[in-house]
């Protein structure tokens, strides 16, 4: 039975310089994280926050609901659904922006890291640069099998010097499952914890945006 997915965006829809698609985290929902990104809406990008498939109450007295993309609970059902889903809104997106024209970055954070990974694992959108922000590379993906996917696309890492999810250990672990495929990482630092930080945010789009092509990505 088909069902109706949500998500958010913000920014130049009809003519953007980059799209970038973000993640949220555990808990989160789409129009609220795009609050996070908003150093980004310069006029030039268009930002889509897709939502998680799960949607459950994180304060029951104060009936705030939130998201997640998985639970442990029929685990590979879920990944085949969100890479779906992740890959249909891809193509949605480019029925009305050309592809050819854009710089595409996506974005994962803390839990959302996870997600894009096997979306680019295994989903068939092609991007540009993709940013793990706060979370690590998931324990059960084979990086150098699917190594293909992702050459070609700049990599980063970010995280905080106080967050307790994405330390020093899991951005080593990180660097390391990278390099032993065969791929590298630009690791960016800022004093924080398990968030979003908007100035880091600002130097990496600059970054992002001032080397590279716009195209479509690796081949996939």
């Amino acid at each position: 039975m088909p069902r109706q997915l949500r998500y958010a965006v913000r920014g130049e829809e009809k003519a953007p310089r980059e799209v970038w698609f973000a993640l949220h985290g555990y808990g989160q929902l789409a129009h609220r994280f795009l609050r996070y990104l908003e150093v980004l809406d310069d006029g030039s990008r268009l930002l889509v926050a897709p939502e998680g498939l799960h949607r459950y109450y994180v304060n029951h007295s104060e009936r705030k609901v939130g998201a997640t993309w998985m639970t442990s609970e029929d685990r590979l059902t879920d990944i085949d659904d969100y890479v779906t889903w992740l890959d249909h809104l891809y193509e949605t997106e480019f029925e009305t922006v050309r592809r050819e024209d854009v710089r595409v970055i996506a974005l994962g954070f803390s839990q959302g890291v996870h997600t894009l990974c096997r979306w680019l694992a295994f989903g068939g959108a092609a991007v540009d640069a993709a940013v793990a922000w706060g979370a690590g590379l998931p324990p059960d993906l084979d990086v150098e099998a699917h190594a293909g996917a992702l050459r070609g696309t700049r990599l980063f890492l970010v995280a905080g010097d106080r967050d307790p999810v994405f330390g020093p250990a899991a951005v080593a672990d990180a660097e390391r499952r990278l390099e032993a495929a065969g791929l590298e990482a630009r690791t960016l630092g800022f004093e924080g914890d398990h968030r979003l930080d908007r100035d880091t945010l600002a130097r990496l789009a600059a970054e992002i945006g001032g080397k590279g092509s716009v195209g479509p990505g690796p081949e996939r």
